[in-house]
């Protein structure tokens, strides 16, 4: 009929255009969600999906997807029987062939450029590469003993099949630092192709020696991507010094990731300082050296240097930076000391990097308040910034840094700090309140005569209005902390004299040229936490969580993610009189949907505890009630351990209180349990990914309460029930 009329839905779009707005879609549930529109929509979502990360036992065959073509990153890692070889005959029924389930997988994903795979012995990725020789990206995971190999046979079957191989990740596989050398210099050709190399793994006990690294750098010239952990502690034979940094440089001049770490950075937050907070030891690391190397990688993007041993007056080595790697934008320093000194009307140091978006400083024993302004002046850019072991900050410091980045910060962690705990951290963040998105504080319960000196507490300082015209403008600089206004020098405007204080009187305070600095006050708070996403919290052995909301985080409306790590020994704790950690407090926040409860650097009794004194069992118990009040779909627990025994096993009162998470979707366990305590979980009614992970190095070989094979089998077919979803 000529008067009707059809309305245009996105359907009507072109194939073309409408595969191309799918394909822009990242998140896995809204891809799945789309694809439940129409068949239409599904072929599109299924046909530009090009990562996967496959769940549930490869020996089902049929339940193995064959409509993902076009994916080419494939994470095999959490396949199960978890930890077991995945391409062996012991983890498969008699009818599933390892040489069938690795065809299987060719077929379905012909166009695989990047895997990753747990690979516990080198079998596996001899048939997987086989199938896939185009792979470019490979990342292996391990955590189980090292088979009694010769060196380097774990990497055999890849070099031998995959020469286009130009980045290896093993960050997550355990193995000896001697086995990645041979590797590298008998396959030349494709060492000389990498560029990503990721060493950075915690399992290392020691560390990369300065040898070594000089023989894997020569061999991957071309390296653009560098991440390993060496050993900086100048007491050993082998440590990384000037002369091996100097190396790096001449061997890999292409880098734009370096990442230096040594490995007690990477096992332990807290560092062994003396009273003032310098390290024993000095890292036998000059600051000509640390000039010559930033001079000679000039296309630096990232950088960490993440050391236990001093290093001292840094700050002219840091001014380097701005000039000669003028792509910075993210940095990482670990035990730098004088990385910020402003005297009179000069910035200086890490303060002129004005390029960074991203910093982290860690125990930097000297770094006072008025250096911590200084970089919020002069890194005016900063949308991250983490700050961990520095004793002389306080939060009048923190709070003024906070209101100087207050357009730009919004992800900040601040840990171990002396003077910053939970009530204190909030104190000084009320300037980017309503921004921030990520935070990580220590809960350490402020007493109420550390606190009641907050309030009323002041810097008095200059700050000189930037040059608005077509010039550079001259850097914002401190001078007259005292306030009496007398210290002028002429070399710069005419200043106007203006105070930060706790009241936060910004009136008078100028933006600086870059559109960043302060605005009025009553722009800057808020009574609620509008913006946060995620919160990460650290709490030592013994102490409650219920604290946290009286802090001052009692509003976070759209708080979806919280990571909780609970570190200590309580052994030395007798049994404790409040019946529960706390969880249940957190029911305040009714976005919370994601938690991370991680208990591993618990230390106590595994099985027995002496009179007075509480095992494992109890402490789970403790820490675990509540937890079914939350309305969580995704949990990773690590259980509390016992180090004596290398045991990390889920207990009967922790099955039960889990099971009481009726909304769960997703339970990772990072640890071992019994199957028998397994069985509890099939009860949570909508439970349909679960994985036992023995991710901690190594992870027992044969111990009793591991998950095996058939045990994995008879809790996945308890599983496999119809799920409304």
């Amino acid at each position: 009929m000529a008067g009707t009329s059809f309305a245009t839905t996105i359907n009507d779009l072109p194939d073309v255009i409408l595969s191309t707005i799918i394909s822009t879609i990242s998140a896995v549930r809204s891809r799945n969600a789309a694809a439940l529109v129409c068949w239409k929509w599904l072929l599109l979502e299924r046909s530009t999906r090009t990562s996967l990360t496959l769940r549930g036992n490869a020996r089902d065959l049929l339940m193995i997807p064959s409509c993902f073509r076009s994916v080419t990153h494939l994470d095999l890692s959490l396949l199960s029987p978890w930890g077991h070889p995945l391409l062996s005959s012991s983890s498969f029924a008699a009818a599933a062939d390892p040489f069938l389930v690795a065809h299987r997988l060719h077929q379905v994903f012909p166009a695989v450029t990047s895997l990753t795979i747990y690979a516990r012995g080198p079998s596996t990725l001899q048939l997987l590469a086989l199938h896939w020789p185009q792979l470019k990206q490979v990342k292996l995971v391990r955590w189980h003993q090292r088979p009694q190999l010769p060196s380097g046979s774990d990497f055999t079957p890849l070099f031998d099949n995959c020469q286009g191989l130009n980045s290896l990740d093993l960050s997550s596989f355990y193995c000896w630092t001697e086995d990645i050398c041979p590797a590298l210099e008998s396959y030349p050709v494709i060492s000389a192709k990498l560029t990503h190399l990721n060493l950075l793994n915690p399992s290392f006990s020691e560390g990369f020696k300065a040898h070594e690294l000089g023989d894997i750098t020569r061999a991957c010239p071309n390296l653009k991507e560098f991440l390993v952990a060496c050993m900086f502690d100048p007491r050993y034979i082998g440590f990384v010094g000037d002369e091996t940094l100097l190396s790096i440089v001449t061997n890999c001049p292409k880098l734009c990731v370096l990442h230096l770490a040594d490995t007690a950075a990477l096992v332990s937050a807290r560092s062994n300082t003396n009273g003032e907070g310098f390290s024993p030891e000095d890292a036998r690391i000059t600051i000509a050296t640390l000039i010559e190397v930033f001079t000679g990688l000039p296309l630096l993007e990232e950088l960490v240097l993440d050391l236990f041993f001093n290093v001292r007056e840094s700050g002219p080595a840091l001014e380097v930076l701005n000039s000669k790697c003028s792509k910075l934008s993210s940095l990482k320093l670990g035990h730098f000391h004088g990385i910020c000194m402003p005297v009179e009307s000069k910035l200086d140091g890490i303060a002129l990097c004005q390029g960074l978006l991203s910093l982290s400083i860690r125990d930097v024993a000297d770094l006072t308040d008025f250096g911590l302004i200084a970089m919020g002046r002069g890194c005016s850019r900063l949308t991250k910034f983490e700050i961990q072991g520095c004793n002389k900050i306080t939060v009048k410091g923190l709070r003024t840094l906070a209101s100087l980045l207050h357009r730009t910060l919004v992800d900040v962690k601040i840990a171990f700090c002396k003077n910053l705990g939970a009530t204190s951290s909030l104190k000084a963040l009320e300037p980017i309140q309503q921004r921030i998105q990520q935070l990580h504080i220590d809960c350490v319960w402020d007493s109420e005569e550390q606190f009641k000196n907050l309030d009323g507490g002041e810097y008095n300082f200059d700050i000189y209005k930037l040059d608005d015209g077509c010039g550079p403008s001259k850097p914002a600089n401190f001078t007259n902390f005292d306030g009496d206004g007398t210290d002028y020098d002429g070399s710069y405007p005419k200043k106007k004299k203006c105070k930060v204080s706790y009241d936060l009187n910004f009136s008078d305070i100028h933006v600086n040229g870059n559109g960043n600095g302060y605005a009025n006050g009553s722009e800057l708070y808020g009574k609620t936490w509008d913006r946060l996403r995620y919160l990460s919290l650290w709490i030592p052995v013994g102490e409650l969580l219920t604290p946290l909301a009286a802090a001052g985080l009692e509003d976070c409306p759209y708080l979806e993610e919280i990571w909780i790590k609970v570190e200590g020994d309580c052994r030395h704790l007798s049994e404790l009189s409040e019946h529960d950690f706390g969880l249940s407090s957190l029911v305040l926040y009714p976005s919370l949907s994601k938690m991370h409860l991680d208990c591993g650097d618990t230390i106590g009794y595994a099985l027995t505890a002496p009179s007075g004194q509480m095992d494992l069992s109890l402490w789970e118990r403790f820490y675990l009630i509540g937890i079914g009040d939350l309305s969580l779909t995704e949990l990773d627990y690590w259980p509390p351990q016992d180090r004596d025994v290398n045991q990390r096993s889920l207990s009967l009162a922790a099955a039960g209180l889990l099971q009481e998470c009726l909304m769960l979707r997703k339970l990772f366990i990072h640890g071992t349990a019994y199957e028998h305590f397994m069985m509890f979980l099939p009860r949570i009614p909508h439970l349909r990914d679960v994985q036992l992970r023995e991710d901690y190095y190594p992870a027992p070989e044969n111990d009793s309460t591991e998950m095996r094979a058939e045990s994995c089998i008879r809790f996945e077919a308890a599983l496999n029930r119809r799920i409304f979803d």
